[in-house]
């Protein structure tokens, strides 16, 4: 039996919605979603990946693929059937890794503000990854988190949102989260997106400094039926940045 902690709000829905965080986040990153999803008659269901929000990290093996088959148990438990898939970020690497691992259990796949491989396109990008490693092993969670806030949320309007963001990270697991960050600069998908079967849904958002939008564009390159969408003054967190758009593009592709 899976430990993962999730909500499930809707669990009469159908079909079901399985949303998957990014790094240092954790399920409530969805709460824009959550009542869209809901009132159109889907099961959202929003897991916090180990070692995040309320799931704990055994402090073995964390890896893409264990969180992709921890997913893949919850839903089997849940017999929720074949599931719509979305993630962000890190969500959308295990999402990828679902796709490919469970695709009976894979009706569409949605990828927000990810990557196929993670490769900084200029000096600046490697030094922010570079910076976050070194807090993280070094100052620890609270320190790494202020540098992530304020990349993702940069606006002076954000404030609260990066207050919300530092004191989520700040909770996490810090094994959980030198993992995962080893897992992300290792992941590469490349090889392998001609594989994935579930129509698709790329989602970026067009001021990204966290993944290049042109990184993105190699998952529209490598996935046969796929399309992507680009949303206008929306950075990484694009849920965030432009939840009605974003949900109006989501809802629409998930009711084709």
């Amino acid at each position: 039996m899976t430990k993962l902690h999730y909500l499930d709000p809707n669990p009469t829905g159908n079909p079901a919605v399985l949303l998957l965080h990014g790094l240092g986040a954790d399920a409530s990153s969805w709460t824009l979603q959550i009542p869209a999803l809901t009132s159109s008659g889907f099961r959202p269901i929003a897991v916090d990946i180990p070692g995040f929000g309320q799931s704990p990290y055994d402090g073995h093996g964390w890896s893409i693929r264990r969180v992709a088959r921890d997913a893949a148990t919850l839903l089997a438990e849940l017999q929720t059937g074949p599931a719509h898939v979305l993630g962000l970020s890190m969500g959308g690497t295990v999402a990828q890794q679902f796709a490919l691992d469970t695709p009976h259990l894979t009706r569409k796949l949605v990828l927000v503000s990810t990557f196929a491989v993670l490769r900084p396109d200029n000096l600046s990008g490697w030094l922010y990854f570079i910076q976050r490693f070194f807090l993280v092993s070094t100052l620890g969670l609270p320190a790494q988190a202020k540098v992530v806030a304020q990349r993702v949320f940069p606006d002076p309007h954000h404030e609260e949102l990066r207050k919300i963001l530092v004191e989520t990270i700040s909770r996490a697991d810090p094994r959980a989260y030198r993992k995962a960050m080893t897992s992300l600069g290792l992941f590469n998908s490349v090889k392998w997106l001609g594989e994935i079967k579930a129509p698709t849904l790329v989602v970026t958002g067009a001021d990204d400094t966290t993944v290049n939008p042109a990184r993105q564009r190699l998952l529209v390159e490598g996935i046969p039926n796929v399309r992507q969408v680009i949303l206008r003054d929306a950075g990484h967190a694009v849920p965030v940045d432009q939840p009605d758009r974003f949900n109006q593009e989501l809802l629409a592709f998930l009711g084709e």
